[in-house]
């Protein structure tokens, strides 16, 4: 069952005013008996002091006759007051003694007292006369019933209950209305999200007229519209660009596969054309590899395998197999800085494999790539560094997107499917690091960084491999020296 706001806020708010309804109800009540029994202990008060005058002007037999009389007088016929004059003397003696259970403390020398089968209790205050003539000391009762307050008391009582009870009822009718009225801007809000579809992306919620609570929370969900909207962007822009760089090598096969079935071929041009085809599969393999590669970096995934290594080792090692393309495209290479760190060694080296395969491709003839590995705030940052015109901000923000290039005329552009760099940024994401670019004075420098420890080993500079320089230059596979340096 769906839980209602309105009615939750509408429950709330009865049961908050039950509570101080209840609260003030009570404190009333209590206030009220206070006041009535401050009245009926001063009514009895001067009651006692009215009989004390008439019990001490009778000095002898002869007057008290004439105080019984009065005494008698000041009782009214419905028996709400009592008086009992009790002494030693039998002669000076009035009324009956009252008689019952001590219910509590009135204050002031007045007690309550319970008569035996009565439902109300009496208030009872005593005093002491002095003797005069014959008379001795006598001690004075004066008591009065409760019957009215105690029953005025439960009247009210009744009657505040009734109230709490029809204003919490009133209270939550009205705060019904009210919360309602209140969360009109959240009904809006909703039916505005409700027409949120993939055909109308760009549709926003209006913060502008919501109140500030609401403000805010319009203003984030329009974020993660705009966010899922570029993510959503990014998805399109992606699809279209693997269907296009899958529909040339099909292209290809399906044409020489066609051309090939044409007519009567040799076993030199059969051989010839599944060549061809081959080499096809094998850009179509590259493709979906790295596309299941980039797909796994996009679930979170982490690297593992890690190992301690030195990382100017690891660049070293993957200058030994670019000797030929670096030999082709006559360019050399120094490496600079060293530290270790904990890394899947066959990631990184992809990494700086496809780094150094971009510098080569966009680097001139007869220039000295520059690789350098140096530990920066927590992490150690490798980069590959190339001569090269300016990237302007727009190209820097974009170059490790997915099939993203410069210019597709570049040079070598052909030969390659544009996911190498974005290759570079899931290899440094799966390391706890992040991807640069930087283009000043006529160099362009692409890097990243991994995490400076893993497993509570830091990176930290390598003293065995430190300042390291060979006096000679080293040679490739093809004689094309490869200069190493610190």
């Amino acid at each position: 069952m769906k839980r209602s706001i309105s009615l939750r806020l509408s429950a709330m708010f009865a049961a908050v005013s039950l509570i101080v309804f209840t609260l003030t109800g009570t404190g009333l009540f209590l206030l009220m008996q206070r006041q009535l029994i401050n009245e009926l202990r001063e009514t009895l008060d001067t009651r006692a002091r009215i009989a004390s005058l008439i019990v001490s002007h009778a000095p002898d037999e002869k007057k008290w006759a004439s105080v019984q009389e009065k005494l008698r007088d000041l009782s009214p016929a419905d028996s709400r007051m009592h008086y009992y004059v009790e002494g030693p003397d039998p002669r000076f003696r009035f009324g009956t003694p009252i008689v019952g259970t001590i219910t509590g403390d009135a204050g002031n020398n007045h007690q309550l007292v319970r008569p035996p089968g009565c439902t109300y209790d009496i208030i009872v205050t005593s005093m002491t006369v002095p003797a005069s003539g014959d008379r001795p000391e006598v001690k004075l009762v004066v008591g009065s019933d409760c019957v009215r307050t105690e029953s005025m008391l439960r009247r009210f009582g009744i009657a505040l209950g009734v109230l709490i009870a029809l204003s919490t009822i009133a209270v939550a009718l009205l705060s019904r209305a009210v919360t309602r009225f209140g969360l009109a801007p959240l009904t809006r809000l909703s039916r505005e999200a409700a027409q949120l579809s993939p055909s109308n992306r760009r549709q926003r919620l209006h913060s502008g007229e919501l109140p500030e609570e609401l403000h805010e929370l319009a203003t984030s969900f329009n974020g993660a519209l705009e966010r899922l909207d570029k993510a959503y962007e990014r998805l399109e822009s992606f699809n279209a660009d693997v269907a296009h760089e899958l529909r040339t090598p099909v292209s290809i096969l399906i044409g020489q596969t066609q051309v090939a079935l044409t007519r009567d071929r040799s076993v030199e041009q059969l051989q010839q054309t599944m060549q061809s085809n081959l080499e096809e599969f094998e850009r179509l393999r590259v493709i979906v590899n790295d596309m299941l590669f980039l797909s796994r970096s996009d679930r979170g995934e982490r690297a593992t395998e890690l190992t301690e290594v030195s990382l100017r080792g690891e660049v070293e090692r993957m200058l030994e197999f670019l000797d030929m393309p670096l030999e082709e495209a006559q360019l050399s290479v120094q490496v600079q800085g060293d530290a270790r760190a904990w890394v899947n060694t066959s990631l990184i080296g992809r990494a700086v494999s496809n780094l150094f395969v971009n510098a080569i491709q966009h680097s001139p003839p007869g220039t000295v790539l520059q690789a350098t590995i140096a530990p920066q705030d927590g992490h150690v940052e490798i980069a590959v560094s190339n001569p090269g015109e300016p990237l302007d901000p727009f190209v820097r923000e974009h170059i490790f997107d997915r099939f993203y290039r410069i210019q597709e005329a570049r040079s070598n552009s052909h030969e390659n499917h544009g996911l190498g760099l974005s290759i570079v940024k899931a290899v440094a994401e799966m390391h706890g690091g992040t991807v640069f670019v930087r283009s000043a004075n006529g160099i362009n420098t692409f890097g990243f960084s991994v995490a400076a420890q893993d497993g509570g080993t830091a990176a930290r500079p390598n003293p065995a491999t430190g300042p390291v320089e060979s006096n000679a230059p080293r040679q490739g596979r093809a004689g094309v020296p490869l200069h190493v340096s610190s």
